[in-house]
Order: C-alpha cells, then sequence, then structure tokens
C-alpha cells in the first residue's frame, strides 16, 4: 500500500512539472495554459498571471492588464495586486462541457499598453462527484422458455456525467443460476451490459426472476448506482426480429425543418401473427438526442422533434429497438451526421479603442483593437474584415482571430475632424453572411496652421478730423485650428510716423482686431499711415502672421481759403491800386490771388464781387480772381473807389474769405497824390463840422433831460402839498360824479382830452419840432335832473391839475422823441 502512495505521489509531481513547463512554453508563445479540479470554491487560485507573463504584480494595473472573457458568462478574475487568476465562481465541468473529454475553458488576458494579447486555457479537470444512475429505476424482460441458452439481453447502460477514469467502469449481476452478466466494450470505450441466459428457462418451476444490477465507476471513492431487473417467463416465440443492417447512416443539414424524417429502419420476424409484429422504439439515447429525435413505432421512420444545431451537436448516435409481441427484439445504431450550414453571422467585438488621436500621430498607430469570431466551421467560419477605402485606416491582423485598426497615412483635422470607421465581417458561406460595427475616432488637433487673412494688404479709406479712439479698420484672421490653437489675438508692427511712435497714432485691440486712431488725423499733415497688423494664435508653440494696411486719409472742407494778394495791412488800412482814366473796357486792374490747404473739390476756388462804391464799373473773373474794367472810365467817375471781394471753396458746407480792395484813378502816382491831397482838406473840414454837430445836440439832449427831471420833480412835490390840503378841506368835491375823476398818484383830477401834433423833419444838417394847441378844452358834465343842484366850477386848483395834466403829457412825448432824436444823430454821422 504504501508503495502505491509513492507511486502516485510521483505521478503527481510528474504531472505538475509537465504543467509548469506547458504554462512557460505557452506563455512564451503568447498563449498560456492552466489545469485545475471542477467543483473549486469562488476565489480559488488558478494561476500566477502576473508572474508566467514575466511582469511584477504593481506593474498589471500600469500596463492596463486586464481579463476579456470569450463567452458571456465571466469565469475567472484577475486580481490586479497579486497577479492571481481567481475563480469567479463555482465551476462544474459536466455543466460546462457535458461529457466531452477535455473541458477547456478560454479567455483572453490583454496589456492595454502595448496592445497585446494573451491566450489563457483553463482545462477542468474531472472530479468523482456523480454516482452512476439508471434511467429506469426498474427493468423488466420477458423471456420466452424456448429461448435457448446463450441468448443474450442489452440491459439499460447506467449514466454517469463525470468522465475518463471517474465513468462507469463496471457493471455486477446479483447471483442467478440462470443469468449472467457480460460486459461489451464498445470502440468509443463505452461499456454495454448484457444479460447472458446461462440456463434454459422452466415456466412451471419458476415464472419470474429478479435481479439486481449494479454499475461502478473508478473513481475514488468508488461510487455506484443499481437497477432492479424483472424477468418473466413466457411461452414459446422463438424467433426475435431481425433488421435490414446494423448501423445505418445519415447526413442532414442543420437548418431542416421540424418534423423532417430522415431514414426509415426496418426490422423482420419469421414468425407469423402476433409473434411477427414489430414495434420500433429509440433505446439508446445520449445527451440531446431523445428531445431532437424521435421513432414511429409502427413504421419506424426517424423524424426529427427538435431543431439542429451544428454548433451545439454534430454527431447523433441513435439505437433503435424492433420488439415482437413475444418480447423478441432486435437492436440497430443509427449514425446521424449534421452538417453545417453557414447560418451565424460573425461577431465583431472591439475590445480596446482610443478616444481620439492626434493629427500628427505617425502611420501605422494603433487606433483600436478588435476581435471577429464566427460559430459556424470550415468555409462558414472563416471570416474576412474590411475598412472603407477612403478613411485614413487599415486593418492589421494580429494573433488568432484580432485585427488592430491603425492610421494608414497622416491626419488632418482641418479637413477631418473625427471618423466613423465601419469595420464590415464577411464570412465565406453561400450566402455569405456579415455584420458591421462602428468605431468613432476623433481627431484631436495640434497647432499647425497660422492665422490667416483675408487679404495679405488692405486698403482704408477714413476722413480727417475724426474723433480720437474711433475705429478706423477691423483687422480679421482666421485660424483653421480649434480651440485655444484658433484664438487669435492681435497686435501692431512698431515703426514711425513724422518722427513719433506708430503705436502713438493707432492703437489695435487685442481680441477683435479693431484699430483705433489715437489722434485726429488732418489731411494737410498726414495723407497716408502704412502699417502692419500682426496675428498670433494661443498654440504652443504660437503661429503668427501680418497683413499691411494703407491707411488713406479722406480730405473734408476744414480750411478757409487764404487770400495772398492784396495782403490783408496790419494797421486797418486797404490796399490801393491805380488805374488810368484812360482804360478801356476789359482792362487789367489787379487780381486777387487765393489758394485753399484743401484737396480736391474742397480746394476749387470762386470769385464773387460782393460790394462795390460804383456798381457797373468793375467785373470780377469767378474763376481767375482778375478785376477789369466793365466800361470806360469818364470824368464824372469817382476818383477812389471801394471794392469788397469773396473767396468761397466748393467744399460742403463752403467756406469763404473776402479782401477790401481801394482803387485809385490816375494816369501817373504824382496824379494820384495831388487828387488825394485836394480831397482830404474837404473832407476833414467835412468831418470836423459833422463832430461840432454831434457835440452841440448831445449836450442839448443832456440839458432838456435835466430840466425835464427838475420840472417833474417839482410838480411830485406840489401834488403832494395840494393833496394834503384836499384832504384837510372835508367834503368840497362831494357833488361831483366819481367818473368824472382819474386818480393819479393819489391825486383826484378832471378828464381832460388832449391832442398833440408832433411833427419831425429831418434834413441834412437841421432838424424842426412843432406842437400844436389842444384840439379840445375840458368840460364839466351836467348832472341828471333830480339828482342835487348843479356842481360849481373848481376854479384855480382845476387849473393846476389842468397844468399838471400838461405838463405829464409833454413829459411823454419827450420820453418818445428822446431815443428818436438820437437815432437821427448817429445816421447822420454814418451818412456822413
Amino acid at each position: 500500500m504504501a508503495k502505491v502512495q509513492r507511486l502516485r505521489r510521483c505521478a503527481g509531481r510528474a504531472v505538475l512539472c509537465c504543467v509548469v513547463l506547458t504554462v512557460c512554453g505557452a506563455a512564451a508563445a503568447g498563449q498560456i495554459r492552466y489545469s485545475i479540479p471542477e467543483e473549486m470554491q469562488k476565489g480559488s487560485f488558478v494561476g500566477n498571471i502576473a508572474q508566467d507573463l514575466g511582469l511584477e504584480a504593481k506593474a498589471l494595473s500600469e500596463r492596463g492588464v486586464r481579463l476579456v472573457s470569450t463567452g458571456g458568462t465571466q469565469y475567472f478574475t484577475l486580481n490586479v495586486k497579486s497577479g492571481h487568476l481567481i475563480t469567479a465562481e463555482r465551476l462544474d465541468r459536466e455543466q460546462l462541457c457535458g461529457r466531452a473529454e477535455k473541458c477547456v475553458i478560454n479567455c483572453e488576458i490583454i496589456a492595454e499598453d502595448r496592445m497585446e494579447v494573451f491566450i489563457t486555457e483553463v482545462e477542468l479537470t474531472d472530479v468523482n462527484d456523480h454516482a452512476p444512475s439508471f434511467q429506469e429505476g426498474k427493468l423488466e424482460f420477458r423471456i420466452s422458455e424456448t429461448t435457448a441458452v446463450g441468448t443474450r439481453y442489452s440491459l439499460e447502460e447506467a449514466q454517469d456525467p463525470d468522465v475518463g477514469i471517474n465513468s462507469i467502469r463496471d457493471y455486477q449481476l446479483s447471483s442467478n443460476e440462470h443469468f449472467s452478466l457480460d460486459v461489451q466494450a464498445g470502440a468509443a470505450g463505452d461499456k454495454y451490459p448484457e444479460l447472458v441466459l446461462e440456463k434454459p428457462l422452466d415456466r412451471e418451476e419458476q415464472a419470474a426472476h429478479d435481479l439486481i444490477l449494479t454499475a461502478t465507476d473508478g473513481g475514488d471513492p468508488v461510487r455506484s448506482g443499481t437497477a432492479r431487473i424483472h424477468v418473466v417467463v413466457l411461452d414459446a416465440n422463438d424467433n426475435a426480429p431481425v433488421f435490414s443492417q446494423t448501423l445505418y447512416r445519415v447526413s442532414v443539414r442543420e437548418n431542416v425543418p421540424v418534423g423532417s424524417a430522415l431514414l426509415t429502419v426496418n426490422a423482420t420476424d419469421a414468425d407469423e401473427g402476433l409473434n411477427a409484429a414489430v414495434a420500433y422504439s429509440l433505446r439508446k439515447t445520449k445527451d440531446k438526442a431523445s428531445e431532437t429525435f424521435q421513432v414511429d413505432s409502427r413504421t419506424g421512420d426517424i423524424v426529427t422533434v427538435g431543431t439542429l444545431d451544428y454548433e451545439e451537436e454534430a454527431v447523433y448516435e441513435l439505437e433503435v429497438q424492433a420488439r415482437d409481441s413475444g418480447d423478441l427484439w432486435a437492436r440497430a445504431k443509427v449514425l446521424v451526421t449534421v452538417l453545417d450550414v453557414n447560418d451565424n453571422a460573425p461577431q465583431i467585438t472591439v475590445t480596446s479603442a482610443v478616444s481620439s488621436i492626434s493629427e500628427d500621430s505617425p502611420p501605422g498607430t494603433v487606433v483600436a483593437l478588435l476581435r471577429a469570431k464566427d460559430k459556424d466551421s470550415g468555409g462558414n467560419g472563416e471570416i474576412m474584415c474590411s475598412i472603407p477605402d477612403h478613411v485614413p485606416f487599415r486593418l492589421q491582423k494580429s494573433v488568432d482571430n484580432y485585427y488592430s485598426l491603425v492610421t494608414a497615412r497622416d491626419l488632418d483635422r482641418e479637413q477631418v475632424a473625427d471618423y466613423n470607421v465601419t469595420v464590415t465581417a464577411r464570412d465565406r458561406g453561400a450566402p455569405p453572411l456579415w455584420s458591421a460595427t462602428t468605431i468613432a475616432v476623433q481627431v484631436s488637433d495640434v497647432n499647425d496652421n497660422a492665422p490667416a487673412f483675408s487679404q495679405a494688404a488692405y486698403s482704408v479709406w477714413v476722413s480727417e478730423n475724426n474723433a480720437r479712439g474711433a475705429s478706423v479698420f477691423c483687422a480679421r484672421a482666421a485660424d483653421a485650428d480649434w480651440g485655444d490653437n484658433a484664438r487669435v489675438t492681435y497686435w501692431l508692427a512698431e515703426g514711425e510716423l513724422q518722427g513719433a511712435p506708430l503705436s502713438s497714432w493707432l492703437s489695435v485691440q487685442a481680441e477683435s482686431g479693431a484699430v483705433h486712431a489715437l489722434r485726429a488725423l488732418d489731411y494737410e499733415q498726414v495723407r497716408e499711415i502704412r502699417f502692419a497688423v500682426e496675428a498670433r494664435d494661443g498654440g504652443s508653440p504660437p503661429l503668427r502672421s501680418s497683413a499691411s494696411v494703407t491707411l488713406l486719409v479722406l480730405d473734408q472742407n476744414d480750411n478757409r481759403p487764404e487770400i495772398l494778394y492784396p495782403a490783408a495791412p496790419r494797421d486797418g488800412s486797404t490796399g490801393v491800386e491805380l488805374a488810368p482814366r484812360s482804360a478801356e473796357p476789359g482792362y487789367l486792374v489787379t487780381k486777387v490771388v487765393a489758394v485753399d490747404a484743401d484737396a480736391g473739390q474742397n480746394a476749387w476756388l470762386s470769385y464773387e464781387l460782393l460790394k462795390a462804391s460804383e456798381p457797373g464799373l468793375f467785373a470780377l473773373g469767378v474763376h481767375t480772381g482778375e478785376i477789369r474794367t466793365a466800361r470806360a472810365l469818364g470824368d464824372r467817375d469817382a476818383l477812389k473807389h471801394r471794392l469788397v471781394v469773396g473767396v468761397r471753396d466748393n467744399g460742403q458746407p463752403p467756406l469763404s474769405a473776402s479782401v477790401t480792395l481801394t482803387v485809385a484813378v490816375a494816369d501817373s502816382i504824382p496824379e494820384l497824390l495831388a487828387d488825394l491831397g485836394s480831397l482830404a482838406a474837404p473832407a476833414a473840414e467835412a468831418q470836423a463840422s459833422l463832430t461840432l454837430y454831434l457835440v452841440v445836440a448831445v449836450a442839448a439832449v443832456s440839458c432838456l433831460f435835466l430840466a425835464f427831471l427838475i420840472v417833474l420833480l417839482g410838480l411830485r412835490l406840489r401834488r403832494w402839498r395840494q393833496a394834503q390840503l384836499l384832504g384837510s378841506a372835508g367834503g368840497a368835491l362831494a357833488g361831483v360824479p366819481v367818473s368824472h375823476f382819474a386818480g393819479i398818484d393819489g391825486v383826484r383830477a378832471f378828464l381832460h382830452s388832449y391832442s398833440q401834433d408832433v411833427s419831425l423833419t429831418a434834413g441834412s444838417r437841421k432838424s424842426q419840432w412843432s406842437f400844436g394847441p389842444p384840439s379840445s378844452a375840458g368840460t364839466l358834465a351836467r348832472p341828471p335832473a333830480g339828482q342835487g343842484k348843479e356842481p360849481a366850477p373848481v376854479g384855480k386848483d382845476s387849473k393846476v391839475c389842468e397844468a399838471d395834466q400838461a405838463a405829464l403829457q409833454v413829459s411823454r412825448r419827450f420820453c418818445i422823441l428822446l431815443p428818436l432824436f438820437t437815432f437821427w444823430c448817429f445816421c447822420l454821422s454814418d451818412h456822413c
């Protein structure tokens, strides 16, 4: 016993060494294999991935190592801290792989940093966790007593989900003198128990026999299952059915509809009557065969009752039994081969992809890693992946069915900012099936485009006398990049204008590119300004460009015409031009010369004769400014003429200037001086006499005004005194109606009407005043009858009041005439 245990330990060590060598060799080839027993607890250790890949455990998370399961269920997990591959759940080999001899679960390990894939295979070894069992716990046989010794009866096979040594190992039959057990081995290693008749039966001696069939497996510990066999002895029926062939083969496509007939088995019985009637049934069914096929008990037609799927089961092995009424039977095998049909489209799985890629990435940069898989086999499972030709990408096949999507040429975000790459997987079936998936690739920006102006040079017109700080131009540059790389700022290039920095004349707003004039421009000083505006983006490093701008100043009519000749004298006198007495019409007397600092139509000048002491004697050229005689000079013409000439430009609004000229008529300068001397004395005398008249008139007016103020003051004192006397007299005037009085400063007086005629005769040297008599005299109205006695005349006091009234009227007229007299004096002075 100890020797056997040592042999087992040595064998276990040898197996462990083989597993380690297999893992190391597979890791070097990009494939790792592990072997673990089934039914391990969740979280059990499978293998050290980090060690097998030659990595440190702490580098797994940094390199983006992760586990991708190829199926729908995650059976394993990767502990990135320890680098161990552990089970994610309790694994049942029989549930996952059925009766397959080798149960392998595949998963992929992907390293994100290098886009590498490592195929990992984990083999589940069988554990003897199932006992053999029979489908029917009780078997019944009807055997004729005439059955010959050595007749064999096929027994139901025990079912054990385990495989290998843990599957069915042996059958045993309880002790019986008439029957024995013979176990046959099939081509696939299956064991078929048969009941062998060892001794003839005698129904009269024993009508039934009960046996126990025990099935054991080869596990440790050994597990077993039993079934009861009940044998009924019948009377003679000595011919069993016989099949036309012992093995039937049929091939069928997996897409046949349910209910399709596959083949017909035929068995005949040499007996006659009821003993020749044969009934067919499926004797041996494995896995899903009983749910997929069915045999007609009367005709022997085998039909499908379920759908066939090549990917689930490719071969079915059936056993058809033909039994007669005497329980004699025969068996035949039916081998159903399922042919593959292209009924599964390829599936594309994107295992890893980048969200964006820089536009300066070199060709061959990996964008995404994807896997294509087809469940079909043969040509139906061969996959071809493709992408459109117009995209700058290509597919590069990696390990197994993995493909890498890489850049095929240089990218340009300004032309295409994002791509939707459609990957199509097509198999080689007839007709081919395909599927597609779309991978979104966004191209990130790189600062590879400098700002660009719409023009290399600009010409801008601006009127002079602009407001300080006003915008005169806006320079805009577009940048084809995105984000900060497209954020453009502007500034003014360095330069000088009239000895001053250009920045003192202009400024550029950094964000908008608006150019502002810091000074009021003057066309007469600066006709044009040449400068450059530079644009710079916000990239790193920044890119820049520039545009030249010519700022042309437009003229405005802001300058009056300037008269150069005759020059304006500083002492207030006017220039004298000489014209001979013998001058004919059109004789050029002089020429007025004027200029305008403006330009264009603002500098077009026109001349006009505004005033002449003798109209019609001289003519002025509108555009030349020449003063010529309009007619011949005569003896009656004055010796001196005064001309006022106006000069006006053509601007809007027009501006003008004027000059006064004196034209003297004489044949020579000495004659001119003599004539002017003879004219100067009378003029001086007239001027002196006029001045004397004015002084006398002003003095007289002042004396009259002073006398008037004195008289008015005396009258007011007198009225005040009389008012005091009237108040003390009592009711002397009580009988006079109130309507006959008018109150003037508290003094009552009778109403009188005065009519004064005033006439003013103005001559060149004198004025005449005349005052007429009153037009009517004052009367007292007679009172109506019955109202008392007639009032008595007022007497001296009434005369005093009438005198006051007359004085007041005279003072009023004097106040009116005094301004008129003063105005006449000034008019006389101006005329002289």
